[in-house]
């Protein structure tokens, strides 16, 4: 794995701490979507009570001066929407509680601990 790929892991792996402490269970990380028309992966797939959580996490380093959050453009909340029609087609439709898309923004500064956003009901 490059550098990229281990910051990006690590970012999510702090993602998916910060939503097991928030009482989220993980039900699936990188899960992928092959059908033809909407291919794709989805970082966390999680359940809040009876809502499912498809969570996209943004990593960044605090010097790159962009915030992880601006990098869920409109397009991208789009692509999680028909992520998520997938992952409920092969896992038995929407629960009751629904659907909710969120987006969790690491920042890891060059020391120190790392900051960790979690932003829920992504439109």
């Amino acid at each position: 794995m490059n550098a990229r790929g281990a910051f990006g892991r690590y970012g999510e792996e702090l993602a998916a701490r910060s939503l097991t402490d928030a009482g989220m269970i993980v039900l699936e990380r990188n899960w992928r979507c092959r059908h033809r028309e909407r291919h794709g992966e989805i970082d966390i797939v999680a359940a809040d009570g009876d809502a499912l959580v498809v969570c996209e996490v943004k990593s960044r380093a605090e010097t790159s001066g962009e915030h992880p959050m601006a990098a869920v453009t409109p397009r991208k909340a789009e692509r999680l929407r028909q992520l998520a029609e997938c992952w409920l087609a092969d896992h038995g439709g929407p629960p009751p509680g629904g659907v909710r898309i969120d987006v969790v923004g690491v920042v890891l500064p060059a020391r120190g601990a790392a900051r960790v956003e979690h932003v829920r009901g992504v439109e």
